[in-house]
């Protein structure tokens, strides 16, 4: 009787979990779109309590709260943002309207006065609630439990202060700016044209007054000084302010007005320029410029000619300085006032514009450079040189340090060095400070510092620095693996502090917790991350580097590890871990990683859905290197059914195989989750490249990686699609000219003609494109003079007549990277030679759709497009009839 009581039980089991796998389904888009992932999440400074905001792609946004035990206490939605208070006794959460209010409002064309508006919700984590409707904006002390916020219409600009328990409160009328010191209870008020400064339960202090203008208002830390700019017309600003000081709240004291002899003849202190203290307080930073120029008014616009005139021999191409002409319009130059001795400089110029300051503006020597006289070749071979000068900031005293540079230095934490890295030479450098001596740290036959895996013609970049020692002692330098120490002046040998990393290939990166913490004190417990290069795993390690040792694994194995923080008072810390079939839910857990709770239920979205796994393959290029890929398969993949595959790239991605898709309306690529779970199989192949052939790299890489996924036996050979966006969106239609292999392509924003690309425009930055052939990520390593043949042959266009696959070209007309007429020259020779093709513009959109009815109309359409051609799906009438213009507004053509 109980063998049989077993066995009915185990059949209804069984019969249970076939009904639970039969009920999983396909993902709709408006899943998709509504999809939740953690956009934000924060652990109290206590380390007791945690919030996450669960955010959909379009709908409202929820807050979380969490305690230490586990347990959700609370849940605010719709919601915007959330912090805790500095004594971790409280969560402030920003609630919105529900979206679907607002565009209610919207379609109705309400006033904005009379929008639907934020509340603030002040929740005391022992359990009550108070809400405090209108908000239009607040602020919360970093140090105490003090809020200042605004509230009510536009009109009202009362300002309220109060201790979040309610107990104390004040007020200002008229407020027109405000705000804490970072680490003082203090407050800065402007009210009725009057500056003050207020500190909770002891008053204000009136600062400044009359009838004008403040702006750039800044406290020291602690908040015990004041500075600001001010102007008595406010229609005067830009050409009269005049910095002021206040010290412990008395009224604000004339530091630097226009004219001043330490400017420029005609130069201004700058309403643009950023005002700040040093670290110590001992320092103002402002910024000065020439007077800005004034519009001659007594000229009408249509008798002013609108010309542009473009030089041969200009430092900076003409169309990157119409990028730049608004923030050239408003920059600044950096000028110094010592409280101590009261002298001021002018710090950096035009001539030397940029400034680097150190140890957070306390040491007495900076760094003033420029790249300007190298502007010119810079444009082809998108490297900088710099001149370099120290500039002591107490005498205002210059001295050149380098000429043509092909490097920029970087200060230590104190500023007891700079540092950088000469990539002609892959050797990394120092200089002292104090007596100008420069050190060479490493050579080419004694250390690998440069990237192993570069395949583009250039220098290889460097795997990068660490981190410093407490005081500038030591500086630690990262080779592929290891992090190794290095004396900065070079007196004795190096030191491999983790030891094992390239023995087990694995990639050590030290985490600063801390992170007020500039450097790192190597006799406490420092904590790393780990990649397996081999697994593809992560891990948490700890190890004392006071000596050689290898890091000991907290937590590590076959997932991806990621946004780890930790409690500022406590040693607790929150991090996520992810595989492709596991959202990256929220941990909490102490910096042993022992045990761990999770708190967020992210992954509960997929119960219904067909999900997926993904498996690490390999193959050998048709030129011979070894390479590696990801395959993704349905969660109900059957090894003896045959599936469409869409093979999906860019450059190297195997590193990734523990990543969590997010599903989404991606703007350039499809969306793995979605496709899975619609009976696709997805195959990500590696690809390396040699110089001078990327088409034929990519040809070598990607077409025995699918032969190897073939001879697997689950692939319907002649439903096989490939789509790629920008650099992938190239690759593929190039392999459309090479194979007849796939039965559909897609092909994002590609260049398929490099010769007219080649002396193109990146609007996006007004740069030049012939850089990037020459030197960068299009690999062909000369210029088309030198190497014509080589830019013909890796351009699909000539080509175009072999292609024999339907292709769905997304190009926008608006594309700052690749001109969209590249889509265009594509399209038109592919309808010139009667090829199958559509072309999508959003008009007025980027490299790719950025507002997300766009990206969703994309995502829809391509899938409606692969799904036709490797599914069998009926074509949908916008590629069987198209869209006419008269039609755009009225009809979608799904």
């Amino acid at each position: 009787m109980g063998n049989s009581i077993h066995l009915i039980s185990l059949l209804l089991l069984a019969s249970s979990l076939s009904v639970q796998a039969q009920e999983k389904r396909a993902m709709t888009f408006d899943e998709m779109v509504g999809w939740e992932r953690i956009s934000e999440q924060s652990i109290s400074d206590n380390g007791k309590w945690v919030y996450c905001k669960m955010e959909p792609w379009r709908g409202d946004a929820t807050i979380l709260l969490y305690n230490d035990k586990g347990e959700e206490k609370a849940t605010f939605k719709p919601a915007a943002k959330a912090e805790f208070s500095s004594s971790s006794e409280y969560l402030l959460v920003t609630k919105t309207p529900p979206l679907e209010e607002v565009e209610a409002a919207k379609l109705k064309k309400t006033d904005k006065d009379k929008m639907p508006m934020n509340s603030l919700v002040i929740s005391r984590l022992a359990g009550e609630e108070e809400t405090i409707d209108s908000l239009k904006s607040y602020k919360l002390s970093e140090t105490a439990d003090w809020l200042a916020y605004q509230r009510g219409s536009k009109k009202d600009s009362t300002l309220y202060i109060r201790s979040l328990s309610g107990m104390q409160k004040d007020s200002f009328p008229a407020v027109s700016d405000f705000g804490f010191a970072k680490k003082g209870n203090v407050l800065y008020v402007v009210s009725d044209s009057v500056l003050y400064t207020f500190i909770p339960q002891k008053g204000n202090n009136r600062i400044s007054g009359g009838k004008g203008v403040f702006k750039k208002i800044a406290f020291n830390e602690d908040g015990s000084k004041l500075a600001y700019l001010y102007c008595a017309d406010k229609d005067s600003a830009a050409t009269h302010s005049s910095l002021y000081l206040s010290v412990g709240n008395a009224p604000g004291k004339l530091i630097a007005e226009r004219g001043n002899e330490a400017f420029p003849a005609s130069w201004v202190i700058s309403e643009n320029g950023r005002v700040y203290f040093s670290e110590d307080a001992n320092r103002l930073f402002f910024g000065t410029s020439p007077e800005p120029r004034q519009k001659d008014t007594t000229v009408l616009a249509e008798n002013r000619p609108d010309v542009q005139v473009w030089s041969w021999d200009e430092k900076v191409q003409y169309t990157q300085q119409s990028f730049n002409k608004v923030s050239d319009l408003k920059r600044s130059y950096t000028a110094v006032y010592n409280l101590g001795n009261q002298r001021l400089f002018q710090l950096a110029t035009e001539a030397l514009p940029t400034l680097q300051t150190a140890d957070e503006g306390n040491a007495a020597l900076a760094l003033l450079s420029t790249t300007e006289p190298y502007g010119t070749q810079s444009m082809w071979t998108a490297r900088q040189f710099h001149d370099i000068y120290t500039v002591n900031l107490e005498t205002g005293e210059r001295r050149q340090i380098k000429e043509k540079a092909p490097s920029y230095m970087r200060f230590s934490p104190k500023g007891k060095y700079t540092y950088w890295y000469c990539e002609q030479d892959s050797s990394w450098y120092t200089r002292s400070m104090a007596d100008g001596k420069e050190y060479r740290l490493t050579t080419p036959q004694t250390f690998v510092a440069w990237d192993e895996d570069n395949d583009v013609p250039d220098y290889p970049s460097p795997y990068g620095i660490a981190g410093w020692t407490n005081d500038d002692q030591a500086i630690l330098i990262k080779d592929r693996y290891d992090i190794w120490k290095f004396d900065p002046a070079g007196s004795s040998s190096p030191v491999n502090l983790t030891v094992n990393g390239r023995k087990e290939q694995i990639t050590y990166s030290l985490i600063q917790l801390d992170k007020e913490k500039r450097s790192y004190n190597l006799n406490e417990a420092q904590y790393l991350t780990g990649f397996n290069e081999s697994t593809k795993g992560f891990g948490y390690y700890t190890a004392r580097l006071n000596k050689p040792i290898a890091p000991k694994a907290l937590l590590a194995g076959n997932f991806k590890l990621a946004a780890l923080s930790k409690a500022k008072n406590a040693d607790a810390v929150i991090y996520t871990q992810e595989t492709y079939e596991q959202y990256p839910d929220i941990r909490l857990s102490d910096l042993s990683f022992k045990k761990s709770i999770q708190l967020t239920d992210g992954i509960s979205q997929q119960d219904s859905i067909i999900w997926g796994t993904a498996e690490l393959t390999s193959w050998i290029s048709l030129d011979g290197r070894p390479l590696e890929g990801v395959i993704y398969k349905p969660a109900d993949f059957d090894p003896n059914k045959k599936y469409p595959v869409i093979v999906n790239f860019y450059e190297r991605n195997a590193n990734t195989l523990y990543s969590y898709h997010m599903p989404s309306p991606g703007r350039s690529t499809i969306d793995y989750p979605f496709y899975l779970s619609h009976g696709f199989i997805i195959f990500n192949p590696d690809v390396r490249f040699t110089d001078g052939y990327p088409g034929e790299s990519c040809y070598n890489c990607v077409m025995p990686g699918i032969t190897a996924l073939i001879a697997k036996g689950y692939v319907n050979e002649k439903a096989i699609g490939a789509q790629g966006h920008s650099w992938g969106g190239y690759q593929v239609a190039y392999l459309a000219t090479r194979t007849n292999l796939f039965a559909a392509i897609e092909s994002g924003a590609p260049v398929v003609n490099m010769l007219s690309a080649y002396g193109g425009i990146r609007w996006g930055s007004g740069l030049n494109r012939s850089m990037q052939y020459e030197h960068g990520q299009s690999r062909i390593g000369g210029n088309i003079w030198e190497m014509p043949l080589q830019y013909i042959e890796n351009s699909p266009l000539f080509n175009m007549n072999k292609v024999t696959t339907p292709i769905l070209i997304m190009h926008n007309d608006a594309d700052g990277h690749v001109p969209w007429y590249q889509g265009i020259e594509f399209f038109i020779a592919l309808k010139r030679l009667q090829k199958t093709a559509w072309l999508l513009n959003y008009t007025g959109e980027p490299h790719w759709p950025s507002r997300l009815a766009n990206r969703l109309d994309f995502q829809k359409r391509m899938f409606q497009f692969f799904d036709h051609y490797l599914q069998g799906a009926p074509m949908p009438k916008w590629m069987s009839e198209g869209v006419p213009a008269v039609d755009r507004d009225f009809e979608l053509g799904y």
